[in-house]
């Protein structure tokens, strides 16, 4: 694996470099979501990136943008490693809806830090994740149970499609479920299903404009212009109707400066999105 720049992503994360421990996993675990989005910036512009760890952490580093889950965890796993974590890497199986049909899609990359016990976690297995978008503010304990943290609650149990997991999240979250495989994987084997996800126009990252993240509070969504905080107290929802509004949000919020040249490609696209939104909810 390619060396990754570990001081300046601790330095992009505002964290300190620490031996592993439980507690030391927590606190880049929550800098991490809550500093570096969940957002598709690349794919709605057309410009195709890879899933190397490497290419994602200097991404991260020199531009301040994020990515999906193979950039996000990829980039973790790189940077953990490199802290001295036993990290291994698991496909995963992401369900959209409750009462579809499961699907086998390895649209998603988790991982699994192991070493680490704690008074929650006595085998010391963590499921580790910050490419769910809307998901984990805290590594999970990987353990069968209800799991709530700050705004919301998330289940695990043995899952009944894979030998592995299922993830479950919240009956808030933008997706049912997750079913993670026992067996580790390797962040290339993604590239086939990244590139499909990447281009192709049934992909939801390439229909709709996103960005995400989570903190000690809450939870921010853009999806093309509607903006939502959710917070333990309910949702507050605003729709970014001016292109400066937006960009500002995009910045501000999530912490992804966009140049002139791509709020030019992008808003179209964005304020495009919501009319057909809205056109749809009409018509259904």
């Amino acid at each position: 694996m390619a060396l990754i720049d570990v001081v300046g992503l601790l330095r992009r994360l505002r964290v300190v470099a620490e031996p592993p421990s439980a507690d030391a996993l927590r606190r880049m675990h929550r800098a991490f979501v809550a500093r570096v989005p969940y957002e598709n910036v690349e794919i709605q512009l057309g410009r195709p990136t890879s899933v190397d760890p490497a290419e994602s952490v200097a991404r991260i580093v020199d531009r301040g943008r994020g990515g999906y889950c193979f950039h996000l965890n990829g980039a973790l796993a790189a940077l953990l490693r490199g802290l001295g974590y036993r990290v291994t890497a698991h496909a995963g199986h992401v369900q959209g809806r409750a009462g579809e049909p499961p699907e086998l899609n390895r649209s998603h990359l988790a991982l699994v830090v192991s070493g680490l016990p704690a008074a929650d976690c006595p085998d010391g297995r963590w499921l580790v994740d910050a490419g769910l978008g809307d998901g984990l503010l805290d590594p999970l304990p990987l353990r069968a149970g209800e799991h709530r943290q700050e705004v919301l609650a998330f289940g695990l149990a043995g899952s009944p499609l894979v030998e592995g997991w299922r993830f479950t999240h919240d009956p808030r979250g933008s997706f049912h479920a997750v079913d993670v495989e026992s067996e580790p994987t390797t962040t290339g084997t993604f590239a086939a299903r990244h590139h499909h996800l990447s281009t192709s126009p049934d992909s939801p990252f390439v229909r709709a404009f996103t960005a995400q993240r989570v903190d000690a509070t809450g939870i921010d969504l853009l999806r093309a212009l509607t903006l939502t905080r959710r917070a333990v107290e309910g949702d507050r929802t605003l729709v970014l109707e001016a292109r400066r509004d937006w960009a500002a949000a995009l910045a501000d919020v999530f912490g992804l400066v966009l140049d002139a040249d791509e709020v030019a490609v992008l808003w179209p696209k964005a304020l495009a999105q919501h009319e057909a939104h809205l056109a749809a909810r009409a018509v259904g």
